[in-house]
């Protein structure tokens, strides 16, 4: 596989809402690194990840908090031994304020661009804010359309929606255990804050 580092393709994704008016999203993938093989990582749909043209109005893109986000990937997994590499992206859009319908053609048109970017053996996309198993079957059904994969169960990954907070769980273990306590009988104060970007604070009392 070439070499491939700091990989970024954006994309505009026009598509009818559900009353007939067009409207246009600009998503994008950043590829941080392949020298470990396959990059993985996250497809965001928020307003805040990627800039947005919607009748003709432009927001700032945070490209580099997404940069930053497919470098940590790629950290994580190798400090975890893990064969991946680090990858991220998304469409900056408010999935609230989509419908069912408005997304699916969304995700699907996102994919149609980025089709040639991923896959199973270059850059595996996982969900993550604003997105779910729905819309990693709405990507794989219309990948399958260019590529020919059309597996019979669309399972996914066990484990995967628990996997977030069964990470809190290992890393709070590994800290008791450096000061010599264990979880058993602990309290904790678990503090979330959600506007665009996520913080997780837990404190012991």
């Amino acid at each position: 596989m070439e070499d491939q580092r700091g990989l970024r393709d954006n994309v505009e994704c026009t598509i009818p809402k559900d009353d007939g008016i067009s409207a246009s999203f600009v998503g994008f993938r950043v590829q941080h690194d392949n020298a470990r093989d396959p990059m993985k990582g996250g497809i965001r749909n928020h307003p805040e990840v990627v800039y947005i043209l919607l009748f003709g109005i432009f927001r700032n893109m945070d490209y580099d908090e997404v940069n930053a986000l497919a470098q940590l990937t790629t950290w994580k997994t190798a400090v975890a031994n893990i064969p991946y590499c680090g990858a991220k992206g998304g469409i900056g859009c408010d999935p609230g304020k989509l419908s069912i319908s408005e997304l699916e053609r969304l995700t699907r048109v996102f994919t149609q661009k980025v089709h040639d970017l991923i896959g199973t053996h270059t850059d595996v996309p996982a969900p993550d804010m604003g997105t779910g198993p729905q819309t990693m079957a709405w990507i794989l059904d219309e990948y399958s359309k260019f590529h020919g994969y059309l597996p019979v169960d669309l399972g996914g990954s066990l484990g995967r929606d628990a996997a977030t907070g069964r990470g809190v769980l290992f890393a709070t273990e590994a800290f008791l255990n450096e000061h010599g306590k264990t979880i058993s009988g602990q309290k904790f104060v678990i503090q979330v804050y959600l506007d665009g970007k996520i913080l997780i604070q837990i404190r012991l009392i």
